[in-house]
């Protein structure tokens, strides 16, 4: 590291523990002193969201759990034979692994009937695929998995920390509007006290 970036990062290092008030400093303002506390205010306010971020998500994800389970219980798995092939089938969008076709099983009541899936394209004729019944023998959606319920409620966790720091920053950022007029108010008074003063010292 060079001694001109090192100096740089100490500079930024010093502005940003004045900024949050840290050090005494005669020429800090009570706008400032103000600015600081509330930024002092934000950051704890920013630390305080990550556990309940976590809370959150746990909270989505053991809701989504309990409902997954709730689904599970109702309805019934089992296996189905695929009476179409989707080996040669191309995607319509980029990325798009998954197709419907027809398959055929046996239902609770151990009827033979048919149905539609979805599958993983290139899945070939004759294939055994698993497949979720409901009361009365049709397919339906599979439940959620457990992997998926933790990746809801992590990105539900994630969201609201992230949300919350976003409102936080936009709040702090409109207290300093009128702050920010108070200080240009008081520079202006005080340069229209100096300046004559000043003018007169160069002449």
């Amino acid at each position: 590291m060079t001694a001109a970036k090192q100096r740089s990062g100490e500079l930024w290092v010093l502005m940003q523990t004045r900024r949050l008030g840290i050090g005494r400093n005669p020429l800090r303002r009570p706008s400032d002193r103000l600015e600081s506390m509330l930024l002092w205010c934000a950051l704890i306010a920013a630390l305080l969201m990550l556990p309940i971020g976590a809370a959150t998500g746990n909270a989505v994800r053991n809701t989504l759990d309990a409902s997954s389970a709730r689904q599970r219980a109702a309805l019934h798995q089992v296996q189905a034979r695929t009476l179409e092939s989707a080996e040669h089938e191309v995607p319509s969008v980029p990325g798009d692994v998954l197709t419907v076709i027809k398959v055929g099983y046996v239902d609770t009541q151990n009827a033979e009937r048919q149905g539609y899936t979805t599958v993983v394209r290139g899945t070939k004729a004759g294939a055994n695929v698993s497949v979720w019944l409901d009361s009365s023998g049709t397919i339906v959606t599979a439940p959620r998995s457990t992997s998926d319920d933790a990746a809801f409620g992590a990105t539900a966790g994630v969201s609201t920390v992230l949300g919350s720091w976003l409102l936080l920053w936009g709040l702090f950022r409109l207290a300093r509007v009128p702050l920010d007029r108070r200080r240009l108010r008081a520079w202006d008074a005080e340069w229209t006290t100096i300046a004559p003063r000043w003018h007169r010292g160069q002449k």
